[in-house]
């Protein structure tokens, strides 16, 4: 069977142009991937095209729109995954402008679809007091404990990303002074991020006990699951949920409802912030590009501060002056400038 130009286009778009070229991340491409799979599965489901059958010709921007659309009625998909989707096919078109000039005008008209606005979204910590109480919840008897307890003191102490502790590997730790870690973020980025002594203690324990201290080991990745592969994503996030479950039976109170990984990144920006950390620092430490987006927790250490003066110094006079009762004098008060 003749291969589509559908199919070739987009062969060499996610195995040589977002690799190679854009120089994206496993990660992206991944997502890119499984925007067009979910494409093709919807043509087939909803315009009874087979994947074998797709071409460019089918491709267009009421066809983009209703695949938008289903995502998010059939699949239940919100705003800012719907965007994500779009952000794929916006890299994609702008891919075949330059690839196959033919297909200019149809692929204009799929970029000029924008993204839907979304909410902003709620930036979820927890005080230092519930994080000292999470971080001790794992049974540091059991190897697997303390596993997970290094995992998750590490997750505070570097703030890093899910994904970023996830492709650890034994060579990016530092122990010796000063204690370091190398994390690679967005874009293949990578950043030094300082730790505390405490924790380089936890390291050095968890290297020797796991036998990680030879140079041969360094490729090695940090976290292991039970098959001795690299802890996924989905497998931290299932840890952190665990224990995060056992903490807020404990103690409901000082935990919110749901508390995901990314709250140990969000909780240890507000600590550095509340212990007059400067904000550059802060975002370079986070591995953020613009600081504004590391303003965020600047604007809510405010409200929390607003929130304490108002609770400690609640002096608003609560009942009316006399003198606004008395009707001849407010009469004559309204009367002075006439």
């Amino acid at each position: 069977m003749k291969p589509t130009d559908f199919a070739y286009y987009l062969t060499n778009f996610l195995s040589k142009y977002l690799p190679g070229t854009a120089g994206l991340s496993p990660n992206t491409i991944m997502s890119y991937r499984d925007t067009f799979s979910l494409f093709l599965i919807f043509c087939f489901d909803c315009k009874k095209i087979k994947p074998e059958k797709f071409s460019l010709n089918n491709l267009n921007r009421k066809l983009v729109e209703e695949y938008l659309a289903w995502l998010e009625k059939t699949r239940n998909c919100i705003a800012s995954t719907r965007n994500v989707r779009l952000s794929a096919f916006h890299s994609f078109c702008r891919y075949l402008q330059m690839e196959f000039v033919d297909y200019i005008h149809p692929a204009q008209q799929i970029l000029s679809i924008p993204m839907k606005r979304t909410k902003k979204a709620f930036v979820e910590y927890i005080t230092l007091e519930a994080m000292k109480l999470l971080l001790e919840t794992p049974d540091n008897m059991a190897k697997n404990g303390r596993r997970n307890m290094v995992l998750l003191s590490l997750l505070y102490d570097s703030g890093a990303r899910v994904q970023e502790l996830a492709d650890l590997k034994v060579g990016d730790i530092r122990t010796a002074y000063p204690s370091t870690i190398r994390l690679t973020g967005k874009g293949n980025k990578r950043r030094i991020v300082p730790l505390m002594k405490p924790m380089s203690k936890l390291l050095r324990q968890y290297l020797k006990e796991n036998n990680l201290t030879e140079p041969y080991t360094f490729d090695y990745p940090l976290f292991c699951n039970r098959s001795n592969k690299k802890l996924t994503r989905a497998g931290i996030t299932y840890i952190v949920k665990k224990y995060a479950g056992e903490a807020i039976k404990n103690a409901p109170e000082l935990f919110p409802n749901k508390l995901s990984p990314h709250c140990f990144r969000h909780s240890k920006s507000i600590h550095l912030l509340q212990s007059g950390i400067d904000l550059i620092y802060i975002r370079d430490f986070l591995g953020h590009v613009d600081v504004k987006t590391t303003e965020i927790y600047a604007r809510i250490d405010g409200e929390m501060k607003r929130k304490a003066l108002e609770k400690a110094n609640n002096v608003v006079v609560q009942k009316m002056p006399e003198w606004q009762n008395n009707a001849e004098l407010m009469n004559w008060l309204k009367n002075i400038g006439k």
